[in-house]
């Protein structure tokens, strides 16, 4: 079947077990120990975590590509053309613009090309890209799950990060507040957390007279008449670069053109090379997906939709157990339960909200999960281990005990709810989970950005939950903490019998 796939992609016989590939991986920042676990375990491949936070490498022969497509941590992948960990930039500008431009013809491209052209031909049926969106740099809130992937919801004050895509005239384009529509690609999904570190503020950069559709579609392989078109992506973090992204990735993109004799094309292009550059680091890649794999379980997003990747994280924090039952109570659109099922089938897992439309949208997305799990295999199809209910957060109808872990994204007070309803809401909430949950082996997971209110939530509660972890992570450009909670082996109060 590998013989086959490499045939397809045009590398005529089977590329065999020396066709290795160093992918990088985009994470949700903080989690990259979690996926460095993961990749080790599926994979059997040692990873290296980048400095720059947010991104992952790892050495795989090219034959692993479907396992690397099928990693849950993971939000976007490329393959690392060269690396350069100590790059010296000239100080004038021209001078260390050139010099990227000269670094395109020494570079190794042939096998990271040969991986990107079977990577290619590995994919079941392409998705039409659709108009490049990004959000708007002014919204700080916290976003939807679409609008994490375009990264520049982000603050975006101090200019010391950037992204831009080649090639020629800058056009900005309009921004928008809640989803970037399914297809939309945008690869700076590096998230910083540290506050004098300021992610990408993204520009569109369109391709002046080089634009136009171009011909055939990206599955023919390169060695055939048809021209590629390609963009670059620059993504650039610090402050002692005399040049910016869109400068770099114009004159880069400008030099692979030449170089390739490809076609410059920003929305409708075959192969994105990215440019990231983070202090003296700078790393060239080829993109391997086309939109966010964080995107994959979610058709009906609502206003704080979580990310996959970041619902996947959580999940594994708390080491869910065959036959542990898991419940998210402000399950939103079902993000983290839906994950949840997927991964964790041998655990049953229960999604619950208080608002009608999040109960609804939730459904409809593991309605989306079945339909999906159907078109692969009608007749082994199974359902999924999970239910989704109507409830008050503050007054659950299940047994005292009854559950294992709960796992949830707290509302942060932006979006949903307010600051101040927090101060009440979170102690409630914290004494109700601790009753549902088993006095002595329950844990709970929780996310929020209302780090303070949590706290002093917590040292009202410390009799029945104790702080194991926290782990710092960035969601939609907010400094947000997922906390580990044990739940002691106090007994809770009983409410009320239910039963």
């Amino acid at each position: 079947a590998m013989a086959e796939a490499a045939g397809d992609a045009g590398l005529g016989p089977d590329p065999g077990p020396e066709l290795a590939a160093v992918i990088g991986a985009t994470v949700p920042t903080g989690f990259e120990h979690t996926a460095a676990e993961e990749v080790r375990e599926k994979l059997g491949s040692a990873s290296r975590i980048s400095r720059d936070r947010g991104k992952i490498y790892f050495e795989v022969p090219a034959r692993s590509l479907p396992q690397v497509h099928r990693l849950r941590s993971v939000d976007n992948l490329f393959v690392v053309v060269q690396e350069f960990k100590d790059y010296q930039f000239e100080e004038k500008k021209e001078d260390a613009l050139k010099h990227l431009e000269d670094l395109v013809k020494k570079l190794p491209w042939t096998d990271p090309l040969k991986v990107w052209e079977l990577n290619n031909s590995l994919k079941k049926k392409k998705t039409k890209r659709k108009k490049h969106n990004l959000q708007s740099p002014a919204n700080r809130e916290k976003l939807s799950d679409g609008g994490e992937e375009g990264g520049a919801d982000q603050n975006t004050t101090n200019g010391q990060e950037d992204c831009a895509q080649n090639p020629v005239a800058v056009e900005p384009t309009g921004g928008q507040d809640t989803e970037t529509p399914q297809g939309a690609t945008s690869r700076n999904g590096v998230e910083e957390e540290e506050d004098n570190e300021q992610p990408h503020v993204n520009v569109g950069v369109q391709a002046g007279s080089e634009s136009g559709t171009g011909a055939g579609d990206s599955e023919a392989g390169a060695g055939e008449a048809k021209v590629l078109r390609f963009r670059v992506t620059c993504n650039r973090a610090g402050d002692k670069h005399s040049f910016t992204s869109n400068e770099a990735a114009r004159d880069f993109g400008g030099a692979v053109q030449e170089h390739f004799q490809w076609k410059a094309d920003m929305t409708n292009f075959d192969v994105e090379v990215l440019l990231n550059i983070h202090n003296n680091e700078v790393v060239v890649g080829i993109a391997l997906t086309e939109e966010s794999l964080h995107r994959r379980n979610i058709t009906h997003f609502g206003p704080t939709t979580l990310r996959s990747t970041l619902a996947y994280g959580m999940l594994r924090l708390c080491d869910p157990q065959p036959t542990d039952i898991i419940v998210d109570p402000m399950c939103g659109t079902g993000a983290i339960p839906i994950e949840g099922a997927a991964e964790w089938p041998n655990c049953y897992h229960i999604a619950g909200d208080n608002s009608p439309q999040a109960v609804k949208r939730a459904a409809n997305n593991i309605c989306s999960l079945l339909r999906k799990n159907e078109s692969k295999d009608s007749s082994t199809a199974l359902g999924v281990p999970l239910d989704v209910i109507q409830w008050d957060i503050c007054n659950l109808p299940l047994r005292t005990g009854s559950v294992d872990i709960v796992v949830t994204d707290m509302p942060f007070g932006k979006r949903i709810g307010s600051k101040k309803k927090n101060w009440d809401l979170y102690p409630a909430c914290l004494m109700e989970m601790g009753r549902i949950c088993t006095p002595g082996t329950g844990r709970a997971v929780l996310l929020t950005q209302d780090k303070k209110c949590f706290a002093k939530a917590l040292s009202r509660v410390g009799h029945i939950w104790r702080r194991a972890q926290t782990v710092w992570v960035n969601v939609g450009g907010l400094h947000a903490a997922v906390y580990l909670l044990r739940r002691t082996g106090e007994q809770a109060e009983e409410r009320r019998p239910f039963w």
